[in-house]
């Protein structure tokens, strides 16, 4: 599928009429459309919610890898959280990336079964220094200081887990962690606040997403700079509470994505950011920086999470490997 090619061998058309096809066809006449797919594996596939090994694996499950805690203000839906297994589809045709899912979903059917699934658009972050900064639902730029894979040195300190790092896991190594997170947005209450309250909360200018130090949107925020009531970037600023120097340089790599499930029962609508991040280490890369977050950030009051997972990615396969082949081999 990631060459534009059917999910199975036969195709959507051509076999017999008698038999359900072996590829469910919408994406017919459509190109691969850059289409990737990242899998992970959730604590739950190590061992159950009592401990229980589930498949042999409880031996090989990286320390790093469990349930996220409840962080404050989470408000989750379990329906829409966790997981055994993940698959994240990505590609420039949403159709493209919807077929990729539906179609592993139906081949897998009586193995696995579907738990949750989150349909996004418009990524919410930059990944590489040709691109431009995407806009979140706030209207704000979003990911400025994201790791670009251009920058291969923070690549690999904060992303890729290096050999030996977890000596028990050791499959690991060369893969990542995938932390899930669904925001989602009070947009309507948020569309209300003035213009000035709104570059507050964030820390920096809707207009050019430079910090409210000054400069561009790259220049590096002075927190020290003071302003008419206390420095000029506020202490309660979402730039401020997330940045790498608050938290001994810690940097994640941000894939995230908006999203509109329609209207909820209120007459609002149901959207927001599904954040996705890869890190090296979630205790060191995420919890604490979620915690402040949750604990401290202004955007708090116009946000609410609903949803939430962690996974362990595996590296990359090569020629005549399959998904996870380190692991289970």
């Amino acid at each position: 599928m990631t060459r534009g090619l059917s999910a199975g061998e036969v195709g959507p058309t051509q076999g017999s009429v008698n038999l359900p096809p072996d590829d469910t066809g919408e994406a017919i006449g459509l190109s691969a459309s850059g289409l990737t797919i990242t899998f992970g594996f959730g604590p739950t596939l190590f061992r159950d919610d009592d401990g229980k090994d589930r498949f042999g694996l409880a031996d090989r499950q990286p320390k790093a890898l469990r349930t996220l805690p409840h962080f404050p203000a989470d408000v989750l839906d379990p329906e829409k959280s966790y997981g055994d297994l993940c698959i994240q589809a990505c590609a420039d045709d949403p159709q493209v990336a919807v077929h990729a899912i539906r179609n592993l979903a139906r081949i897998g059917f009586g193995t696995v079964a579907v738990r949750w699934s989150q349909l996004g658009f418009g990524r919410t972050s930059t990944t590489s220094t040709s691109q431009s900064t995407p806009r979140n639902l706030f209207g704000f730029k979003d990911g400025t200081a994201n790791i670009k894979s251009e920058q291969t040195k923070d690549v690999d300190e904060h992303v890729w887990v290096a050999p030996g790092a977890d000596p028990g896991a050791d499959w690991l190594a060369g893969g990542s962690y995938l932390v899930a997170r669904r925001f989602n947005m009070n947009i309507e209450i948020w569309d209300r606040q003035t213009l000035g309250d709104q570059e507050d909360f964030v820390g920096r200018t809707k207009d050019s997403g430079a910090p409210l130090s000054g400069g561009t949107e790259f220049t590096e925020p002075d927190f020290d700079m003071p302003g008419s009531l206390g420095h000029i970037i506020p202490d309660d600023a979402h730039v401020r509470l997330v940045h790498p120097d608050f938290h001994h340089g810690a940097r994640m790599l941000r894939r995230g994505y908006n999203f509109v499930d329609g209207s909820n029962p209120l007459g609002g609508l149901d959207a927001g950011l599904f954040f996705i991040a890869y890190v090296v280490d979630p205790d060191t890369h995420f919890i604490p920086i979620q915690n402040t977050m949750a604990k401290s950030d202004a955007l708090m009051e116009y946000l609410k999470v609903t949803g939430s997972a962690l996974f362990a990615v595996p590296p990359g396969i090569g020629q005549g490997e399959y998904v996870g082949q380190s692991l289970f081999s």
